[in-house]
């Protein structure tokens, strides 16, 4: 009787330790896009601003990073939990990380994440929702390709929409999203995309320059305040891509980024209406970690700012496991109790049964 009721009593605790509480799996992630019609649909002429909303993403409590939100195009096997690059699987629109940036990308950070305070898109919702604001410069824009080289994206010839991926240098394939968007002139039916997401083309084959941000004023406007050049100096490692910004531009005026007197270059770059630029820039293999400079060159006002920044050496990546990080204790100890319950149950049967065979040979 004793080791059946110790037999039940294991069962029931192990129906208790299998039954702690784990992160629920997140449904299959999806992104709405809603425009000024209510629509995924955009200006193919000047910058709109959209709303984005995310559901069923995987929110990882108190995790680090979170999710990017960019405006691009994709090709093939673009993500980067399958090996995706940027600059050769998938584009976008450059931008600063500075939380109060062009609008461009936005960064939505998990609920109690170490670097939320700067997430310029909020925080995510425990069940995996979220919504943010995301410019679109209309259909064409500039991004950098692995080489370093600028490259016309053409919305009207590849298809362009909104990209989500793991922020921060943490992949998750969980969070991975494309979510294409359509244009239109004011007024005229929106443009659908001669063909897929294909290799973007080249300045060169681009019947004209790409504005990163909306046309500027037909009158010459004056431009605004000193000029000055910044870097997101977390960008700032070797062989990696360095994200940069601009202000006191003349207003529509072409921009051209240099890093080192020519070792890298970007452009052109159309300053905004505010006399703003925003780009992004691979920093070569071979640079040596130490104080760099980028100079940035308008090509109407000569004004020609420079930032020294220092550039360092890469980190090796380090797989990110968040999920298994927060479980992996608790079910550890719940191994090790069940481990030491099974043992005792085990125990008490063979003592028991002893005892009965003792007692039937008195």
């Amino acid at each position: 009787m004793t080791s059946r009721l110790l037999a039940a009593s294991a069962a029931a605790t192990c129906l208790a330790l299998l039954s702690l509480p784990v992160s629920p799996a997140s449904a299959a992630a999806r992104v709405t896009i809603a425009g000024p019609s209510g629509q995924a649909v955009a200006d193919s002429a000047r910058a709109t601003t959209v709303t984005v909303s995310g559901n069923g993403f995987q929110s990882i409590k108190n995790g680090h990073g979170g999710v990017y939100v960019f405006f691009g195009t994709v090709k093939g096997t673009w993500q980067p939990s399958r090996g995706g690059q940027t600059g050769r699987d998938y584009f976008y629109v450059p931008d600063s990380e500075a939380k109060n940036n062009a609008g461009y990308q936005r960064y939505v950070a998990f609920p109690g994440s170490d670097t939320g305070s700067a997430a310029n898109g909020g925080r995510m919702s425990a069940d995996g929702s979220w919504s943010t604001s995301l410019v679109i410069p209309g259909a064409s824009f500039q991004a950098v390709d692995r080489a370093g080289r600028a490259t016309t994206i053409d919305c009207l010839k590849v298809t362009c929409g909104v990209i989500t991926v793991g922020a921060h240098g943490v992949t998750n394939a969980n969070n991975e999203t494309f979510t294409p968007v359509s244009f239109r002139s004011s007024g005229a039916t929106p443009a659908t995309p001669q063909a897929s997401a294909t290799a973007p083309t080249s300045p060169a084959a681009s019947a004209s320059p790409a504005p990163s941000v909306a046309p500027a004023a037909p009158a010459a406007p004056a431009a605004t305040g000193k000029p000055k050049a910044e870097v997101d100096r977390t960008t700032a490692v070797i062989g990696r891509v360095l994200s940069f910004t601009g202000s006191g531009f003349t207003p529509g005026e072409q921009v051209t980024a240099t890093f080192d007197d020519g070792v890298a270059a970007v452009g052109p770059l159309q300053a905004g209406t505010g006399g703003e630029v925003a780009g992004v820039l691979q920093l070569p293999a071979d640079t040596v970690a130490g104080t760099h400079t980028l100079r940035l060159s308008g090509a109407a006002s000569g004004a020609q700012p420079e930032v020294s920044f220092g550039v360092a050496s890469p980190v090796a990546a380090t797989t990110s496991q968040p999920w298994l990080e927060q479980n992996l204790p608790a079910y550890a100890f719940a191994g090790a109790g069940l481990l030491v319950l099974i043992g005792a149950v085990t125990f008490s049967i063979v003592v028991s049964r002893r005892r009965r065979a003792a007692a039937s040979t008195i």
